[in-house]
């Protein structure tokens, strides 16, 4: 481990969480710390292996972690080094994007973090807000591998007419999670 690394872990708070406050902390930041990962590599499957690095890291290091800081920015800080790791083993690819590049993604993603969940929120409730064939619609719009063209044959529609219903229900969902937004920061 380097020096870095050492003192980004180091605490000398002696304000330690319990185990089952870690635990909450740690499952509740688990699809943020595997975006923030997912954001610095290229392929899902390397920003699970990460991710798996990471929790590891964080479990052997859990006593190390003060309550009252911020789990996800420790935990991002940590993610950081094993990204910085795959890359050093990753070396031998042709295109890799600086350090600097990926240091300033990472911290984008940080920033961002709050926002895409807020977003993601919003999406779900108004997923569920859809009529049932509309959400039906979308859902198999965007399940890997179909386009409009295989739904269209799927549910015997002109591939014109699916295209605007997913155009009108995208609409619908933009304008519901935009006002969605809106109630929740209060404007």
């Amino acid at each position: 481990m380097s020096d870095e690394t050492r003192d980004i872990l180091k605490n000398d708070s002696g304000n330690h969480p319990s185990e089952d406050e870690f635990l909450q902390l740690f499952t509740m930041n688990q699809r943020r710390l595997y975006l923030h990962i997912l954001s610095q590599v290229p392929q899902t499957a390397d920003a699970e292996e990460i991710l798996q690095n990471t929790n590891i890291v964080l479990w052997k290091k859990f006593e190390q972690f003060r309550s009252g800081t911020s789990f996800l920015a420790w935990a991002c800080q940590v993610a950081h080094f094993e990204v910085l790791k795959y890359r050093d083993r990753q070396r031998r690819d042709k295109l890799m994007f600086s350090d600097e590049f990926i240091r300033t993604v990472a911290k984008e993603a940080i920033e961002n973090a709050e926002l895409l969940e807020s977003r993601r929120r919003a999406l779900a409730y108004c997923l569920s807000k859809l009529r049932a064939k509309d959400r039906e619609l979308i859902q198999k719009r965007y399940a890997p591998g179909v386009g409009g063209k295989g739904i269209a044959e799927l549910l015997g529609r002109p591939v014109n007419s699916v295209y605007q219903s997913l155009g009108r229900i995208r609409r619908t969902l933009i304008e519901c999670i935009n006002r969605r937004l809106a109630v929740e920061m209060g404007q």
